[in-house]
């Protein structure tokens, strides 16, 4: 359970002794289509939920960086001008090196940590972590933008999503692209964010949900996964190994009408995971036409076909994975496909408000038939991006 805002600020000053400066809040994101294209520089099209993690930040008299959590006792701990050190020696890990890895991204972007006044952070959230919702997205950008108030940086949000995506990069050890950031940042109601990963140029485009009475379900398998292991990083590096093959810098050179001659050029498996990637790129491309045109009932076709490369191409998916998405298409879903990373976490459908019930209810009951661990199943709501919630006073 979530505990509210007036709770938080009395745990963090009962923590500390003192008041924290505010209270910056982030949402985690779900990928609407656009699945591993964003590190081969390709399209996305994640939006923001109504799933937050919440930062209360406050300002110390000394140069130290505190952090901890409702869901974890440790308070983990660390001179700000000794992040970089500490980040070479392995000694940042666990959770608290996604905020700690914050600090030292903004660093390596210009912030001088020698200078900026020391921090304490308690951190709440209720993003479920695992489930490929970006959780770490959420507590990254809420702490960016944190730190971006409190020691007056004057950053963009586009440039904090960069300063997230290096944290995950460099001291968390995820080779994740910036999409999850992007999303978590400048995410608005009712739409989903359009991002170029190669220019970095986003539009809001709305999705009419609302309107249409569609619900976006959640049909998280509990199965965990980590971007951090291996099959993420082989999956990257076939991705690059291909697009070199191709004599292309990056997948998103790589066109439709190139597919042939990878073929011929590259092993079966190469081929696939280029495949994938390639008619990716297509489809996010057209869901945005078909939500412009048409409205998101027309989307439908598209998601399921992402699904089917993320299984046959880029073989991310489970058994979980795809009889979630199988149950909700035979119970009314218009569209069903997995979501993030792979290897475990969740799926997606795209469901009229009237048969949530139905397909929710139909889940459970296969995976129950199928002995799988009960799945966790809810909506989410695209939602605005990372803002303050309490607070006004900009502190240096």
């Amino acid at each position: 359970m979530s505990t509210t805002e007036h709770d938080l600020t009395t745990n963090f000053t009962e923590l500390t002794g003192h008041a924290p400066e505010g209270i910056w809040s982030a949402p985690g994101r779900v990928n609407l289509i656009g699945e591993h294209t964003d590190y081969n520089e390709g399209f996305v099209l994640p939006f923001a939920i109504d799933r937050r993690t919440r930062a209360a930040v406050g300002l110390r008299a000394d140069g130290t960086i505190r952090v901890t959590s409702t869901f974890d006792d440790t308070s983990i701990q660390f001179e700000l001008a000794a992040l970089d050190a500490a980040r070479a020696a392995g000694e940042i890990t666990g959770w608290s090196a996604y905020p700690l890895g914050v600090a030292w991204a903004l660093g390596q972007h210009g912030a001088d940590l020698s200078r900026v006044s020391g921090v304490d952070i308690l951190i709440d959230s209720t993003v479920p972590v695992g489930a490929g919702l970006s959780s770490s997205a959420a507590i990254e950008s809420s702490v960016a933008l944190a730190f971006n108030d409190l020691w007056s940086l004057g950053f963009t949000r586009e440039k904090l999503a960069k300063v997230g995506q290096l944290a995950e990069n460099e001291v968390v050890g995820a080779p994740t692209g910036i999409m999850d950031q992007s999303a978590s940042l400048l995410g608005a109601t009712d739409s989903a964010v359009f991002l170029d990963c190669r220019s970095l140029d986003a539009e809001v485009v709305p999705l009419g949900l609302a309107k249409a009475e569609l619900s976006i379900l959640v049909m998280d398998t509990r199965v965990s996964h980590s971007h951090a292991t291996g099959g993420y990083s082989e999956r990257r590096a076939a991705c690059e190994a291909g697009a070199a093959a191709m004599g292309a810098s990056s997948l998103r050179d790589v066109n439709v009408t190139d597919l042939d001659r990878a073929k011929e050029l590259l092993d079966d498996v190469t081929y696939r995971r280029v495949r994938h990637v390639v008619t990716e790129n297509q489809r996010v491309l057209d869901t945005v036409r078909a939500l412009r045109d048409e409205g998101p009932l027309a989307i439908g076709a598209l998601l399921d076909a992402s699904h089917v490369s993320m299984r046959d191409d880029f073989e991310i998916s489970i058994p979980e994975l795809d009889l979630a998405v199988e149950t909700a298409r035979d119970n009314g879903a218009i569209g069903a496909r997995m979501t993030g990373g792979g290897f475990g976490g969740a799926a997606i459908a795209l469901v009229p408000h009237a048969l949530v019930t139905t397909v929710e209810t139909a889940v459970h009951a296969a995976f129950a038939a199928a002995g799988f661990t009960a799945p966790v199943t809810f909506t989410v709501t695209p939602s605005r991006g990372a803002e303050r919630t309490s607070g006004t006073a900009t502190k240096k």
